[in-house]
């Protein structure tokens, strides 16, 4: 004699009805309890499906604001090195220019000096060529 008796339904879940043992009749089983089972299950893998995305979400924001955080840092070292360089080439413009100036003044002074010894010398007058020809 059948103690139970076993069905499956078609998603592949089992279950076992027992006999009352008294008339052989199947005893009434409520399958609203089960129902409220498989969906608490259901909003339980919905609730941890929904955290894990947004956990990959979250994931994905924090990688790319480090990406960006990178390339803020890059770029603010380029600019502070750029800076640099065009403060170390005006220091050398300005020092170009001082001796520019330095040099041009000698050279006035040199030429100077350069005229005044020609006007003393008698090597280099100025002869009248008009008057030698005659």
């Amino acid at each position: 004699m059948l103690n139970a008796l076993k069905l499956s339904s078609k998603e592949g879940s089992k279950m076992e009805l027992p006999l009352d043992e008294d008339d052989d009749t199947f005893t009434n089983i409520s399958l609203a309890d089960d129902s409220e089972h498989f969906s608490r299950i259901r909003s339980s893998q919905v609730e941890s499906a929904h955290s894990a995305m947004m956990n990959a979400d979250m994931d994905a924001v924090e990688a790319e604001n480090q990406l960006e955080l990178e390339e803020k840092t890059r770029l603010i070292n380029q600019v502070l090195e750029l800076q640099h360089t065009l403060e170390d080439l005006s220091a050398r413009v300005d020092a170009v220019k001082e001796e520019n100036l330095k040099l041009k003044s000698e050279n006035q002074v040199l030429g100077q000096y350069i005229e005044n010894l020609m006007s003393a010398s008698s090597v280099f007058q100025t002869t009248d060529t008009k008057s030698k020809r005659k």
